[in-house]
């Protein structure tokens, strides 16, 4: 009796197992046909000298790697970067986590004021490029105010750090909810604990609230870079990759490139950027899981 009744909730178990896997065909063919396949043809596309200016696609080998290296786009445009990216990922994360202990208390005031961070996150990237591009103009209002005649935008020195910036203030509203949530999960028996066994405010924080908060800086570190190392639009909008080329990142250069028909060569320099990304952020986010569980 009890092999009778197992066997149809086998028989059944196995059914649903299949239409399960059913359910997963049209998202899997989705996934395939407008991301997975994409990609696998982009990378190939970097070892031909596909262009705009001729009929066959041709095999190339590392010809556009070598071009790219040879005349020092490659490592000058990924250097920017690198630095833009350095400079997002600090300026957002040390002001997110200052503004997220400012208004960590869930009062009226506080709630308006995260709000009101958040905003920035909601409009898109080239909006925000437009706008600052107006602002930081040589006759924009930042000048006017400032009552100065500086190139915010013009300068080979200091744009690029400027429109990381702009960056980082654009995505500081959700950088600063994550550490709010982040700082609402630690439990305060144990803040309460500390103060009573005489550690300052900054001996609290540094020892218990910061190690508590490891969760919350691994997501927010890895956003972070990931998302500034793929920058494109705020760039575009503010300074199209001028003064020169003194803000060119390697997604502008993909995109003039592109504008231009050397596909080839621009496919290259996508995947050194998605190499990029993954030797950046794959062991950055293995120390910062690692360091969760030490602490």
């Amino acid at each position: 009796m009890l092999l009778k009744a197992m066997v149809p909730r086998a028989v059944a178990g196995g059914r649903g197992r299949r239409g399960d896997l059913a359910l997963l065909v049209v998202p899997l063919g989705l996934f395939g046909a407008f991301f997975l396949l994409p990609n696998l043809l982009n990378f190939g596309y970097a070892f031909t000298g596909w262009s705009a200016f001729r009929t066959a696609i041709e095999f190339a080998g590392l010809d556009n790697f070598r071009d790219l290296a040879g005349d020092g786009t490659l490592w000058a445009d990924l250097r920017r970067t690198v630095v833009y990216a350095a400079v997002v990922t600090l300026a957002q994360n040390v002001v997110g986590l200052l503004l997220a202990l400012g208004l960590e208390r869930p009062t009226r005031g506080n709630r308006v004021l995260r709000v009101l961070l958040f905003l920035p996150v909601l409009l898109a990237p080239l909006a925000v490029g437009y706008v600052f591009q107006a602002v930081l103009a040589y006759d924009g209002l930042l000048n006017r105010l400032l009552g100065t005649r500086v190139e915010w935008l013009g300068s080979v020195d200091w744009t690029l750090g400027v429109v990381a910036l702009v960056h980082a203030w654009k995505w500081a509203g959700l950088t600063v909810l994550i550490y709010i949530a982040g700082l609402a999960a630690v439990p305060r028996e144990i803040l309460q604990a500390a103060r009573i066994d005489g550690a300052s405010a900054w001996q609290a924080f540094r020892h218990v609230t910061f190690r508590l908060l490891a969760p919350a800086v691994t997501v927010n570190v890895t956003l972070t870079l990931i998302g500034a190392l793929n920058t494109f639009d705020i760039v575009l909008a503010t300074t199209r990759g001028g003064p020169g080329r003194a803000t060119e990142v390697l997604n502008v250069y993909v995109f003039q490139q592109f504008g231009t028909g050397a596909f080839g060569q621009a496919t290259a320099m996508s995947l050194v950027l998605f190499l990029t990304v993954a030797v950046v952020a794959v062991p950055l986010v293995v120390y910062l899981r690692r360091r969760e569980v030490s602490w």
